[in-house]
């Protein structure tokens, strides 16, 4: 028996991708590749993308919808009773890489797992909803931060007054870089292992999630995209870049999901910005606007 209604999460993740698509092609007017793919072990997506823009030097925004038979270790290790078991993933997911160093990196994603029952055993199907949204500025404002931040707090407010403060605090400390002692960026929401409210209760906060994204986004790109930079700024950019790399390789499920699972490693790897600098014990001088950020990669409260 299966009474998840797989469709319904399937329908609003594909139109989420869509209408993301829609509003960041209309802000840099420049138009994202589609690129459909089939997974050899089951399932497949639409990863769409665009490299060397103006607006976004690497953009990806995507949809995959796999399944396979056999529960990989980066999911079953939290939930060992269910190892065995066949399972369908769902998401949308993605990373933007803007090429002005004023404008932050983001990255969103809203996704449900399903681990099946086992014919000829006494349980029931399995569900739970997860994802979130973050910045990571590598120069810091404080309006941008508290305006993410709002309307972060204001998309759970219907589901209670207890997710945001829960879902900020989880989101603190799932993008830190233990070797480093900093986060990524000045955090936003993070939430995994959701079913307990049920699968509508559960369903709607995703959807309120992911609707979330382009206004709490969209007016941050609006504010800095027209700031002037030159090649001092790149190169903090792309120093700043290498820690997301180290973060999105050492420490996040989802690329450790996607690889242990057998996903495509395109799709996985698009979230890697299109270069990144790393320099030996090198720490910006005092009192420069890049020392500053370092004020910001500490927990604080936005709203």
């Amino acid at each position: 028996m299966n009474a998840v209604p797989i469709s319904d999460v399937r329908a609003y993740l594909t139109g989420l991708q869509a209408r993301i698509v829609q509003a960041l092609e209309d802000a840099g007017q420049e138009t994202f590749r589609t690129d459909s793919w089939q997974r050899p072990e089951g399932g497949g997506g639409v990863s769409r993308l665009i490299e060397g823009g103006q607006l976004f030097e690497r953009a990806g925004v995507l949809f995959s919808h796999v399944h396979g038979s056999q529960l990989p270790p980066s999911a079953s290790a939290h939930r060992p009773e269910l190892a065995g078991r066949s399972w369908q993933a769902m998401g949308v997911s993605l990373v933007l890489h803007p090429r002005n160093p004023y404008v932050p990196i983001t990255h969103m994603n809203v996704r449900m797992f399903l681990a099946a029952a086992r014919a000829g055993h006494d349980e029931a199907d399995v569900f739970w909803f997860g994802g979130g949204l973050d910045l990571t500025p590598c120069y810091p404002f404080e309006e941008d931060a508290r305006h993410f931040h709002q309307v972060c707090q204001a998309a759970l407010a219907p589901h209670g007054a207890d997710y945001y403060p829960r879902y900020k605090r989880w989101c603190d400390e799932y993008f830190y870089l233990k070797h480093r002692q900093e986060m990524r960026g000045i955090g936003g929401i993070f939430f995994d292992d959701l079913n307990e409210p049920g699968f509508d209760a559960s369903f709607a906060l995703l959807r309120s999630v992911g609707d979330a994204f382009l206004p709490a986004y969209l007016p941050v790109v609006q504010r800095r995209r027209d700031m002037p930079y030159a090649d001092p700024q790149r190169q903090f950019q792309a120093y700043r870049r290498g820690r997301y790399v180290e973060f999105n390789l050492v420490f996040d499920r989802g690329t450790h999901f996607g690889l242990q699972s057998g996903g495509r490693t395109e799709s996985i790897l698009l979230s890697m910005p299109p270069c990144a600098h790393w320099r030996y014990d090198w720490k910006p001088e005092s009192g420069t606007p890049e020392a500053a950020l370092a004020d910001f990669l500490q927990p604080r409260d936005w709203v």
